[in-house]
């Protein structure tokens, strides 16, 4: 089916304007911000669409993997009451934002503003000043080195926690003390689905059309 002229003109909202896939959770059409080497924290801005630079990439620490967001995804209700049921913790909110996801791949992309076909293959469980922020990891599809991997615990250990401890340290600074984020558990594939699917639904519920 062929897209209507004025639909042509303009730029569709990463975010909004794209869809998951039309075999999510299974396989996912990904909005890629930041790449190995980025020395800037770059994030989708939610009104406009385009990247801006969120921070600078705080001392030593860059992003080992590709990192982005699941299109029309929404972290609420549903995904910090799942964070809830799986780690026993209260009060947790969802972090506003689209779900977020790392994605594993031999080759070199030299920048992000990008989409890619990727299968999710696990996650880790985050809570970032008490919200669920839980960070899926996937594989690039047709990947030469990873696109065989299933499942998480197939994943080079090394890079995995190469990737924990990105998150768990790029907003410390030295002089404080206070913990500001925790990862609690990592899942598999199966739980992965789980999440994108109660993201999906939060989506639906915060931005679906009536």
């Amino acid at each position: 089916m062929k897209q209507k002229p004025e639909k042509l003109l303009f730029k569709s909202h990463p975010w909004h304007g794209i869809s998951p896939g039309k075999n999510a959770p299974v396989e996912l059409r990904c909005y890629i911000e930041v790449v190995p080497g980025d020395e800037m924290k770059y994030e989708i801005d939610k009104e406009s669409g385009y990247l801006f630079v969120d921070r600078p990439n705080t001392f030593s620490n860059t992003m080992p993997v590709l990192y982005g967001f699941i299109p029309q995804t929404y972290c609420a209700e549903e995904v910090a009451g799942f964070c809830m049921k799986q780690t026993g913790k209260q009060n947790i909110k969802g972090d506003g934002d689209p779900l977020d996801i790392c994605i594993l791949t031999d080759r070199h992309i030299p920048r992000g503003d990008l989409l890619v076909e990727a299968i999710p293959v696990g996650g880790f469980r985050m809570i970032d000043r008490g919200e669920a922020d839980d960070k899926i990891v996937a594989v690039l599809k047709g990947d030469h080195t990873y696109g065989h991997i299933k499942d998480i615990s197939e994943c080079p250990i090394q890079l995995i926690k190469r990737i924990k401890h990105y998150f768990l340290t790029y907003k410390d600074d030295p002089d404080l003390k206070e913990e500001l984020v925790l990862i609690t558990d990592e899942y598999g594939q199966n739980e992965a689905r789980q999440i994108i699917q109660a993201s999906l639904r939060d989506y639906q519920k915060h931005y679906g059309k009536n």
